[in-house]
């Protein structure tokens, strides 16, 4: 069976980075967070502006991302920052515990000095680098490895050249008996039939077409409609006329395999294989979710450009044209421009996409970690209370 170089944790998961973490539970923590995680070189702020007045669902969504972000397999050691008595760091920190995760809880009260929480915070971050660096790679079946496909500013070549090239690779990924999860509902809407009939069974079938609906009929209670606002104008900019034809050419990222799950925002996979996570089209929104559902790599395919990153998940950029790359080759990790200039066929760029993500598993830093492009956003079903 093929492997990869990751760290072995004690739940039994795997990563392919051994990151130390600060996240802030509310908006309000975002500064004081920022500055906790600048006290110790080379640990990540991983920084979310939602605040505690949320609506029930909303709330839950907010929790279950941060828990699934701090317990991440790609996370060595997390402390959680919140905020007042009904603050839910403390109760993150005592399930992730439980689940043998290396998670510190700092709470901010009335009688709670900044002074201290800086004192006592970086004493133990410094104390859980040090030991991350400790941590040996060690050998990891291919099986454990998951993959989130995601695009941003698709252009007239998405569908014919990065899309379907990052579909060889998630059925290559697939047939190793990994996981791939493909996000983004906004970005199925007119193509849901053909995703739909993939489906192993027709409760999967059902799930992933009342998402879709649930979604476009969310946006339809705004006063907006989602069929008129895409393709947006930057996707119009660069060739695309019509939603179907970004919606045909974003399921392509999710290859031929057939669609074994449907899983809520951030949530993880209970089956191997190639699955179907309800994310907004927004990159950052979706790419956080993508993360805390267990994506250990990203595959994100732009025909615009785009520098997004995560401050968890290595991001592997995959141009879909040759000006693009000529452009951007600095942020760019494939061009599957090549395929539009005869070079390469789909098969080229999807194994050479496959290569890098195993690559990456072992080690090797995408062009967004380079540039330590570290967004990260919590998608928000409701307005703030």
């Amino acid at each position: 069976m093929k492997t990869f170089k990751g760290y072995k944790r004690a739940n039994g998961t795997f990563g392919v980075r051994n990151h130390v973490i600060v996240i802030n539970t509310v908006g309000e923590l975002a500064g004081v967070a920022n500055k906790l995680a600048d006290l110790v070189p080379g640990v990540v702020p991983v920084i979310q502006q939602g605040g505690t007045s949320q609506f029930p669902e909303d709330a839950m969504q907010t929790i279950r991302t941060i828990k699934g972000t701090v317990g991440h397999p790609n996370v060595y050691a997390a402390v959680i920052l919140g905020m007042g008595e009904d603050d839910f760091a403390e109760q993150i920190a005592v399930e992730l515990r439980e689940e043998q995760c290396k998670v510190e809880a700092i709470v901010i009260n009335k009688n709670t000095s900044i002074d201290k929480i800086f004192t006592d915070g970086k004493t133990w971050l410094n104390q859980s680098y040090e030991d991350s660096l400790k941590v040996e790679r060690v050998d990891v079946p291919i099986t454990e490895l998951t993959i989130g496909l995601e695009c941003g500013g698709s252009d007239a070549w998405s569908g014919i050249t990065a899309n379907p090239a990052i579909g060889v690779c998630s059925d290559l990924i697939v047939d190793d008996g990994a996981t791939s999860i493909l996000a983004e509902t906004t970005e199925a809407i007119g193509a849901e039939h053909i995703l739909a009939r993939r489906a192993v069974n027709e409760q999967i079938a059902k799930d992933f077409l009342t998402i879709v609906k649930n979604y476009e009929n969310r946006i339809l209670d705004t006063g907006e409609d989602i069929r008129s606002a895409n393709p947006t104008p930057g996707n119009m900019a660069g060739g695309l006329t019509t939603l179907e034809e970004k919606s045909l050419g974003c399921i392509k990222k999710g290859g031929y395999a057939p669609l074994q799950q449907v899983l809520k925002y951030a949530e993880k996979p209970e089956t191997k294989g190639f699955v179907f996570m309800d994310t907004p089209g927004y990159d950052v929104e979706s790419v956080a979710g993508l993360a805390a559902g267990g994506s250990q790599i990203v595959l994100f395919s732009t025909g615009k450009g785009s520098p997004t990153g995560s401050p968890i998940v290595p991001v592997i950029k995959v141009g879909t044209n040759p000006k693009l790359y000529e452009i951007m080759s600095e942020h760019i990790d494939v061009n599957a421009g090549t395929i539009v200039e005869g070079k390469k066929t789909l098969q080229d760029v999807g194994e050479e996409i496959y290569n890098l993500v195993m690559e990456v598993a072992d080690g090797e830093k995408t062009k967004a970690e380079q540039h330590r492009n570290q967004e990260f956003a919590i998608w928000r079903l409701a307005q703030s209370i």
